[in-house]
C-alpha cells in the first residue's frame, strides 16, 4: 500500500515552462500519477532551454521528473477526443 497522500489521484498536466509544470511536479512527489501531455512534434519548450542531451533540458528534468507522457496533435479532432477521455478520468486538470 501506498501511503503517500495524493496515491491513487491522476493529474492531466498540459502546462509549460517552469511554473505549472513545477506545481504538478510536487502533486506526484506527494503521490499523484501525473501525466503530461506535450504537442506533437517539438514539446514543451523548456526541452529545448539551455543545455540538453536526449532531447531533455536539465531545467525540464527537474520540473517533470516522476511524470508519465503523451504527445498530442490538439490542432485536430482525434488529439482533442483523446485528451478530453484522460481528463473525464483523471482527480484534476492543469
Amino acid at each position: 500500500m501506498n501511503s503517500r497522500p495524493l496515491s491513487g489521484i491522476r493529474v492531466v498536466d498540459c502546462s509549460a515552462v517552469v511554473s505549472g509544470p513545477l506545481a504538478t511536479t510536487i502533486l506526484a512527489d506527494q503521490g499523484a500519477e501525473v501525466i503530461k501531455v506535450e504537442p506533437l512534434g517539438a514539446g514543451d519548450i523548456l526541452r529545448h532551454v539551455g543545455s540538453h542531451r536526449g532531447g531533455m533540458s536539465g531545467m525540464f528534468h527537474v520540473v517533470n521528473r516522476g511524470k508519465g507522457a503523451l504527445a498530442r496533435n490538439l490542432t485536430h479532432a482525434r488529439g482533442r477526443d483523446g485528451l478530453a477521455k484522460l481528463v473525464a478520468g483523471a482527480g484534476g486538470f492543469v
